[in-house]
């Protein structure tokens, strides 16, 4: 038994060392890790500040030259994500880069990292952006990238000294593993014997160990863990798991309060909710965890009366959650330990739906009243007499015809914006002539034209491109936006259409130029929305839905496009569709 202990021993030494190693190894590895990577980031860093000091045109030139000062690839883009210059690949060639990690946390902090793997080399790189800022606007980023190879090799030096610490280590350890195995050896295998007659269900009575040391020590210790702990503790490691598997499972928020009430533990969702780990958590009050006070007072009312508490609260302010906190006491508990849970269960979406389904219900209603207060109220007037009245009966029929118009128009337009937002509108994309489509809709605005002495021009280049779109869809985008520059530009004024393609992308560009009473900038980012009117009395009075532009918006999206708006009060709107370009 003894050169199987004494093995056993030694293995177990030798364990630990290579334990010590592995957990050393692990912390300097990530500490080495990180310098040389800091390192190499503050280094593009200062490069790209340096080349951020060159205006765009001048870093493309010199691209070449930047990469051989930097060691880097180096990349210039646009503001719009376009690339105007690559030391390594043909601008052209690559996709936009408005959406690469690092470039979209430049736009929003200025500077931005991330670290990715190269395909082609088959290596970390570390990608470092920096945005170019013209005052509030930025003019365009600065892209560098450099392997992160000087990172491993700088880890595997130190592997190479940990490894020949252990070979110096292992000779002693050894002689020690030897020397320890002679003293304990034989206490050790009465200690097994014992253990291995209770595993058999047997009641061998005392454990006797003939040692006045920490072995001895250990014998009675076993002897009283055996008769009094152990069922406690299989018990106890049950339930906890129990516990905890329950907890990290949960889509609700736990938070659990010790009887000083700071945070004792918390589960993921809460981590979620809080966007913390659990670490920066645990041991704070609610209030200095959570920094709000209706949640503190939940708490504090739940002290006071001592059941279970209910209630719905706000968290955050930038974009707030609202949860609905239930507070209650753990039971079952030893005598004199108070604990107390409480459960977070996110009902933000909830809300927002119903606040969307209360808007939509409220704005319907009132745009279909109208309308029909209207025609009931003007047939009332007919069956009280007015019909006697050829020329009053006219009016009032003519008054009653338009409001129906109006809600026919309401209705087949909630109809479309239903079948795009469901995704049940099917379009068959083909190339068209853009003068071909914009000169068969004026006929269709030509009248309303003339009868407010509106004068309308098309201004498009001799053999403009095609787009790639569905044609009656396409029709309508371009009619509802030439009804809109028709109807709010006051008589005598112009409305102009043109052309122009994109400069750095894909996109053919229609503009609907018009000399109208223009839009509140602060107005500008709610157009699109269902029902959203910037003067809402003048547009009924025209006899708008407040559907228009929400359709062109959806529209625009599932063409793979967009609709941008740029307007000035008293002055005129411009209207940019941006339609993909055919072939």
């Amino acid at each position: 038994m003894k050169p199987k202990l004494f093995l056993r021993i030694l293995f177990s030494y030798f364990a630990v060392i290579l334990l010590v190693a592995v957990i050393v190894g692990f912390f300097f590895t990530e500490q080495v890790r990180r310098n040389e990577t800091w390192k190499i980031e503050e280094s593009l860093l200062n490069y790209a500040r340096l080349t951020a000091l060159l205006p765009l045109p001048e870093m493309a030139d010199q691209i070449g030259h930047l990469e051989k000062v930097s060691e880097a690839r180096v990349t210039v883009i646009d503001a719009g994500g376009h690339v105007l210059a690559d030391s390594q690949v043909d601008a052209p060639r690559m996709e936009d880069h408005m959406n690469r990690p690092e470039v979209q946390e430049a736009r929003i902090k200025g500077s931005g990292k991330a670290i990715r793997q190269s395909h082609t080399l088959q290596v970390d790189m570390l990608y470092v952006a920096l945005a170019l800022r013209d005052g509030e606007s930025i003019r365009g980023y600065v892209r560098m990238a450099r392997s992160l190879l000087e990172v491993e090799h700088a880890v595997d030096r130190m592997y190479g000294s940990l490894y020949r610490a252990i070979g110096f280590a292992l000779v002693p350890a050894l002689l020690l593993a030897f020397l320890y195995t002679w003293k304990i050896s034989r206490p050790v295998l009465e200690m097994r014997d014992y253990t291995r007659a209770i595993r058999r269900g047997e009641l061998p009575g005392t454990l006797l160990v003939d040692s006045a040391d920490e072995l001895g020590q250990v014998a009675e210790d076993i002897n009283y863990l055996v008769t009094e702990y152990r069922e406690k503790i299989r018990l106890a490691h049950e339930e906890k798991g129990k516990l905890e598997s329950a907890l990290a499972s949960m889509v609700e928020g736990v938070v659990i309060l010790d009887s000083r009430n700071r945070i004792e533990s918390c589960n993921q969702a809460i981590e979620a909710i809080l966007e913390r780990p659990e670490t920066e958590i645990r041991e704070k009050t609610l209030l200095e965890a959570f920094l709000n006070a209706d949640l503190q007072n939940a708490l504090d009312r739940f002290r006071m009366e001592r059941k279970p508490v209910l209630q719905e609260i706000r968290l955050g302010r930038k974009d707030p959650r609202v949860v609905d906190v239930s507070i209650s006491a753990i039971k079952d508990l030893p005598d004199g330990v108070e604990k107390t849970m409480l459960v977070f269960h996110d009902v933000t979406r909830l809300k927002k739906l119903e606040q969307i389904r209360t808007d939509f219900v409220a704005n319907v209603t009132h745009e279909i009243k109208t309308p029909l207060t209207a025609i009931i109220g003007f047939l009332q007037t007919l069956l009280d007499g007015a019909l006697d009245d050829r020329e009053t009966a006219r009016k009032f029929l003519q008054t009653i015809a338009t409001n129906a118009e109006r809600l026919s128009r309401l209705v087949d337009d909630l109809l479309t914006l239903s079948s795009i937002e469901l995704n049940e509108t099917s379009l068959h994309l083909e190339p068209l002539s853009v003068d071909v489509l914009i000169r068969s809709i004026l006929p269709m605005v030509n009248a309303d034209a003339k009868a407010k002495n509106i004068l309308l021009n098309v201004d498009l280049p001799e053999a403009f491109l095609n787009i790639l779109a569905d044609r009656d869809r396409a029709a309508q985008i371009l009619m509802n936006v030439l009804h809109n520059a028709v109807k709010f530009t006051p008589a005598g004024g112009i409305v102009t259409v043109s052309g122009s393609e994109e400069e750095k992308g894909n996109f053919v560009i229609i503009q609907v130029v018009d000399t109208g009473i223009g839009i509140p900038p602060r107005e500008i980012p709610r157009l699109g929305e269902r029902f959203y009117r910037v003067d809402k009395a003048r547009s009924r009075e025209l006899g708008g839905t407040g559907l228009g532009l929400s359709i062109v918006k959806h529209l625009m999206a599932a063409h793979g496009g967009k609709m941008r708006i740029e307007s000035t009060p008293g002055k005129g709107t411009i209207v940019s569709l941006f339609f993909s370009r055919a072939g």
